[in-house]
């Protein structure tokens, strides 16, 4: 019976042991559904931001308050408002509200640079008879007002006529004449029937303005004069062939930058069966090389920037992309992080630890407070500030991390933004080494931003030479308005200029040595002569 006892009473504690590490599996188990759940969750919101969210990377916690005000305000703004329920004075105001304006002009930019033409208004000779006595009414003053007006583009036709010379004389002996042609000014294209302005409102329109070509084929048509599509990406790609020395100048300049920024981007391509996944690469140089270069590749292989990159060897900026550990490697280069995208990350992730996030945001903002008091120091002045007060910032904010890592599951959402964060965590400190490292790379994402406005409207490039064609227009493009150059008027010139110019004369056709020229003759235009009283 004891024997019996005993053996019955193991059998429990077994039973009980069974039971245990049944519940322990099944409360693995669900703790490994609910972070799945919540990792799906979060997926599915950020797919949601993508499409339908803000841009801006911010924490919605504590604006949840804000927003539900907001929405109260537009469906308020939203409900019709009745004519009886206003009183008396306020239709009154309402119906003056509707036609009176304020007086005074508004504030219009460049308003007094604007070509005049002047429309006098007259009383006839019969309005002038005075209605009590008949006499004419004398001119006693006039009444001025301004209003500005659009003229849309048109097209001329220029007729080029060039005179023939020979000599009479020898065709009259028989002898062999000597006959010569005027020259006529070089052309963009050879033969070409586009002229420069032309080819230059293509160019800005298509990769300054965004407009697809087809919609640059409607304007046309309604302008008066159709030009089909296909012959407008065939110029485009011919100018892109005239200007391409001056492209490989500007990479060459860039690759002389102690900091470059990049960053890519999907360019879609035509291609048999489906459209390819082809990438757009943009290098942003520093101050001293200030130009934005982009460069076509057909993936997101290293090959693209380790060839862009080859012999160079300062500091990448760059996001957290593994491909650009074989490019720094390969070329003995500094490679520095992206807090942006950290943060980034973190937000992401918030709904998941919403605390956690918002103390790990506080502290990434309290590195962001330290760079705008440098922003306009030098780089000596800014190493240092954030050597005093960055550096024991990014010490607490790392043990911090390490901290959460221990206390979250593997493959929390969260845990693997502080995985991001502690594997970048020596590019990230590179901006404390170096005063000239910005902290984050948003200076290429911003100009990413062209390449995402121009495939949302054109949709994809046809091939290779199209997507190289992008590559080199929209590096013109993007370094004029980095320099604040008008796009059009800088390719008109360079298109007229640039078939008849020496190689050793490139340089002077960048577009900030080109501003600096074009600034001088201005001046020098609009500076008076002293030998006129």
């Amino acid at each position: 019976m004891v024997l019996a006892l005993l053996e019955e009473r193991d059998q429990q504690k077994q039973h009980v042991e069974e039971q245990k590490q049944r519940a322990e599996a099944h409360s693995k188990q669900a703790a490994a559904l609910q972070v799945e759940l919540l990792r799906v969750k979060l997926e599915l919101e950020r797919y949601q931001k993508w499409y339908y969210g803000p841009c801006a990377d911010r924490l919605q916690s504590d604006q949840d308050l804000a927003q539900m005000l907001l929405n109260f305000a537009e469906e308020l703004d939203r409900k019709p408002v009745h004519a009886e329920d206003l009183p008396a004075a306020a239709k009154a105001a309402e119906e003056l509200r509707r036609v009176k304006r304020r007086k005074g002009r508004r504030n219009l930019a460049n308003f007094e640079n604007l070509p005049v033409s002047t429309h006098v208004y007259e009383l006839s000779e019969a309005e002038r008879a005075c209605p009590c006595c008949g006499l004419t009414r004398k001119e006693i003053g006039a009444d001025e007002s301004w209003q500005v007006e659009y003229l849309p583009g048109h097209f001329e036709r220029i007729q080029h006529v060039r005179k023939k010379y020979a000599c009479t004389s020898c065709e009259t002996n028989g002898e062999n004449p000597s006959i010569q042609a005027a020259k006529r000014p070089e052309t963009a294209i050879d033969k070409g029937l586009a002229g420069p302005g032309l080819l230059a409102y293509i160019v800005t329109s298509k990769y300054s303005d965004y407009l697809p070509l087809y919609r640059l084929e409607d304007i046309f048509a309604r302008q008066g004069f159709e030009i089909a599509r296909a012959t407008q990406s065939v110029w485009c790609g011919d100018v892109a062939d005239l200007v391409e020395p001056l492209y490989r100048l500007m990479a060459d300049r860039v690759r002389g930058s102690h900091v470059v920024a990049t960053d890519d981007t999907i360019m879609p391509m035509q291609s048999k069966g489906k459209v390819a996944n082809a990438r757009m690469w943009v290098y942003v140089g520093d101050e001293t090389q200030p130009y934005n270069v982009f460069d076509f590749t057909m993936d997101r292989g290293r090959d693209g920037p380790k060839r862009f990159l080859k012999d160079y060897g300062q500091v990448l900026l760059a996001d957290g992309y593994a491909g650009y550990n074989g490019v720094v490697v390969g070329n003995a280069i500094t490679r520095a992080g992206c807090w942006a995208h950290m943060k980034r990350k973190i937000i992401d992730a918030e709904k998941s630890a919403p605390e956690l996030a918002r103390e790990a945001v506080e502290r990434v903002r309290a590195l962001y407070a330290v760079e705008r008091q440098g922003k306009d120091a030098s780089i000596a002045e800014r190493l240092k500030l954030r050597r005093e007060q960055s550096a024991p910032l990014l010490a607490e904010l790392q043990d911090r991390l390490l901290q959460w890592k221990q206390q979250l599951l593997p493959k929390h959402p969260m845990a693997e933004a502080i995985n991001y964060a502690l594997g970048q965590w020596n590019e990230l400190n590179v901006f404390c080494s170096d005063g000239a490292v910005p902290i984050d790379n948003n200076v290429s994402e911003r100009e990413m931003k062209r390449v995402v406005l121009n495939r949302k409207n054109s949709l994809f490039v046809g091939n290779a030479r199209g997507g190289r064609t992008a590559a080199i227009l929209a590096s013109l493009t993007s370094t004029c308005r980095r320099h604040d150059v008008d796009p059009q008027l800088y390719l008109t010139q360079l298109l007229i200029n640039l078939p008849t110019l020496p190689i050793s004369k490139l340089p002077q056709w960048l577009p900030d040595q080109w501003k600096i020229h074009h600034t001088a003759r201005l001046d020098c235009l609009q500076k008076p002569d002293p030998r006129i009283p």
